[in-house]
């Protein structure tokens, strides 16, 4: 679970919905019609400028990938390709042949190495993969962002609606002040959806799939090495690179006796 993005998303929540109750009633702020409008609205126009099944990949990416952490540090990773490499420089490459991992971008890659295809096969099938993903988490942020552009024009677009009907009972000017807080509330809708769902969440697809192009780069300039005998500790120090200077240390495997 990535702490941070359900946190944020339920205190930015907590913090208007308490602002709303400080000197009124939730239902103040309740007005189904207005809500209709900015929901129903912006998945109209949402539908218009991505295909359905975009958007559903969207939601699911967001789901998986915002509010989960199952991404690998890259200092994990270079302990264990360390270890890869260890292994090959022993064994071979069919060394590899047993070993399990919880990254799947980096079990494809031993899977490949293991099964014999040319360096140059495998870096272009991880090429693709690193490409497709890329272009996954780049729909998905697009996604968020049509929306989080999308709902705050519908929900001034229901302010006017309202205002129009407001206009037309100023024949009653009890009726004004009422009718003029309902119709501002589908702005309120709009900027609710946008601010604090949608623009947060493009925000953070766009900085989970930086993070998965950095870890899916350092993986094939680690298979890379491997496949080519490269010396485990020089590989390391070449994937050093990939980490801050402060954790860069303990990541050589130790040397062989």
């Amino acid at each position: 679970m990535d702490i941070l993005t359900l946190v944020g998303l339920v205190a930015g929540v907590l913090i208007v919905i308490l602002a709303m109750l400080a000197n009124a009633s939730f239902l103040t702020f309740l007005n189904l019609p207005g809500l209709a409008i900015v929901l129903g609205g912006t998945f109209a126009v949402t539908l218009i400028k991505f295909r359905m099944a975009s958007v559903m990949s969207a939601f699911r990416l967001a789901m998986s990938a915002a509010f989960t952490d199952r991404m690998a540090r890259p200092t994990e990773l270079i302990r264990e390709v360390g270890s890869l490499a260890m292994v090959v420089r022993k064994e071979g490459i069919l060394g590899l042949e047993n070993h399990q991992t919880d990254n799947a971008f980096l079990q494809k890659a031993i899977n490949l190495c293991v099964d014999g295809h040319p360096p140059e096969l495998v870096e272009e099938a991880l090429a693709q993969e690193t490409q497709q993903t890329a272009e996954r988490y780049e729909v998905a942020e697009r996604v968020f962002r049509g929306i989080g552009e999308s709902a705050p024009a519908i929900g001034m677009l229901g302010t006017l609606v309202g205002l129009v009907q407001m206009l037309n009972t100023l024949d009653d000017p009890s009726s004004i002040g009422p009718a003029m807080a309902i119709a501002l509330l589908t702005t309120l809708y709009g900027a609710f959806i946008a601010q604090l769902i949608a623009l947060p969440l493009a925000d953070k697809l766009q900085l989970k799939a930086e993070d998965e192009s950095r870890n899916q780069m350092l993986i094939i300039t680690s298979i890379k090495n491997i496949m080519r005998g490269e010396n485990p500790r020089v590989m390391t120090e070449l994937l050093s690179s990939f980490v801050h200077p402060e954790q860069r240390t303990g990541l050589a495997p130790e040397r062989e006796a």
